[in-house]
């Protein structure tokens, strides 16, 4: 696969008839490398998501590209695979099944998909448990049937929703630390939505920081940090300690931005 380019895009929400037009993404233009790591922090509301969603083809932009591989992105491809916040396992369906529904949609013979299937289950770490239904299994291990059902089909490009927003601290701690070593094995494109500061840094390459709505690109910021990456760093290596606070005090300038323009609109009014 070759890098992801996002050329010169805006995203404009028409309003209604009561409503004026939302400007959610304006003018964003990043190149994301194959084998990238890339983290994507910003306000809420500042458009994370509606970025993640013209990466993936679910919409349009409104002005300008992105690009895929050399192609244009016009809709959903195989080659581009979302994780949401959500696990969205089918509860009917067993582990293995579900990690095979991708496979099955791609017409993959039995024996290929059950060699892939094994392979993933070990990839993530849930040998012994293909046979259990989602509701018998935590929510970290929820979570890692989602990782392998995405990466089963064998996407090029892996883009994720803050997908452990709901994991309590310690699993979510876990799961960085697993999606580094599935990252490292796999060599894929991995792009990620987080609020957490933390974690940006701990899995990035590099940090794509957004202002306030409309959404454009603060910064890019490198994460000049030794791979493979050791949890210990997050609370005793300097630099990490450096880039947090960094970051932070550039998100605090984007909320108290919005604040400041809410209240002075909210005075007009």
């Amino acid at each position: 696969m070759g890098d992801i380019v996002v050329r010169n895009v805006s995203k404009t929400f028409e309003g209604g008839a009561l409503h004026s037009k939302v400007v959610a993404v304006d003018n964003v233009s990043c190149e994301i490398a194959q084998g990238e790591f890339l983290c994507i922090i910003g306000p809420s509301g500042c458009g994370k998501t509606t970025l993640l969603h013209m990466l993936a083809g679910f919409t349009g932009p409104s002005s300008g590209d992105v690009v895929s591989d050399g192609k244009v992105v016009t809709q959903p491809g195989p080659e581009r695979i979302v994780m949401f916040q959500e696990y969205g396992l089918f509860p009917w369906m067993t582990v293995a099944e579900n990690i095979e529904f991708g496979l099955q949609a791609k017409g993959l013979p039995r024996e290929e998909r059950r060699r892939l299937v094994a392979h993933y289950v070990n990839l993530v770490g849930l040998t012994g448990f293909e046979n259990r239904y989602p509701r018998h299994i935590s929510g970290g291990m929820k979570q890692r049937v989602s990782i392998a059902r995405a990466l089963a089909p064998d996407p090029q490009a892996i883009l994720m929703d803050e997908p452990f927003a709901a994991l309590d601290s310690l699993t979510r701690d876990v799961m960085q630390e697993e999606i580094l070593s599935i990252w490292g094995a796999t060599k894929k494109t991995f792009v990620l939505i987080t609020h957490n500061i933390d974690e940006a840094i701990f899995l990035g390459d590099r940090v794509l920081v957004m202002t306030h709505r409309p959404g454009r690109i603060k910064e890019l910021l490198k994460i000049d940090l030794p791979r493979p990456r050791d949890a210990s760093i997050r609370s005793s290596d300097r630099q990490f300690l450096q880039y947090r606070e960094h970051l932070a005090n550039s998100l605090r300038k984007e909320v108290r931005s919005f604040v400041d323009e809410e209240s002075n609109t909210g005075h007009r009014g």
